[in-house]
């Protein structure tokens, strides 16, 4: 365990987001927690004594104003995962325009912005990690799900882009495919029809993200594939 370890989870709420907040504060981290309404996120914040940070991840202004929020407090963060997220479906031919541009905004370009300020503090400090929460859409395109496919593509260009660029200079920049649905516990309604280890727990998830950031920087992963073995490749 280090205390002084400052962890930064954008597009945090429930589900893997706030079993990430867990685990980390359990290992000492001091943890920042960031959403476009943070309202939402009180009960973890004060579960897990962090720092709740107001952003939309795919505006720079607000993005520059949640690391100014984090360094003021703590410091430049160790970790940064970036787990936000947004989509839209429906037939291709249907699709409203606005909410494709909103989809392709939040899931691909906003990691590029949290990733790209990331960097830049970390590069002057010379280490650091940067995670992204990825989904099956990450590798293969569904139908009537374009827009999804679109922007988890992209933040996955980014992940592998970002680890040929910054590990070399110490930065361990790493990709979660996350290929199946992620358990909502108890009254999931989900669970029944996928039936026993058919649902990804957070908690187990959660584990592999702490595994990843702990590797010594002779074997690190830049991506890792998480699938309940029900799942279909």
């Amino acid at each position: 365990m280090n205390s002084g370890e400052i962890a930064l989870i954008v597009g945090a709420g429930s589900g893997l987001s706030a079993a990430l907040a867990r685990l980390f504060a359990k290992e000492g981290m001091r943890v920042a927690l960031a959403a476009r309404d943070t309202a939402k996120l009180n009960s973890l914040a004060k579960e897990t004594a962090a720092l709740p940070v107001a952003c939309d991840a795919s505006d720079l202004r607000q993005v520059e104003a949640m690391f100014g929020a984090v360094e003021t407090r703590w410091g430049v963060p160790d970790l940064v995962v970036y787990n936000a997220g947004y989509r839209v479906r429906g037939p291709l031919v249907d699709l409203d325009a606005e909410e494709v541009e909103r989809t392709i905004k939040i899931t691909g370009y906003g990691g590029f912005l949290v990733a790209q300020a990331a960097a830049r503090r970390m590069l002057a400090r010379g280490s650091g990690a940067i995670f992204f929460t990825g989904a099956s859409a990450s590798l293969k395109g569904y139908a009537e799900s374009a827009p999804f496919a679109m922007g988890k593509f992209a933040l996955r260009g980014l992940a592998q882009s970002m680890a040929r660029e910054l590990a070399p200079k110490g930065i361990h920049v790493a990709h979660f495919v996350i290929d199946g649905g992620i358990s909502k516990g108890s009254d999931d309604s989900r669970a029944p029809e996928r039936g026993a280890d058919g649902m990804l727990l957070p908690e187990e998830i959660a584990k592999n993200y702490l595994h990843v950031f702990r590797q010594h920087r002779s074997a690190w992963t830049w991506e890792v594939e998480l699938r309940p073995w029900v799942e279909r490749f």
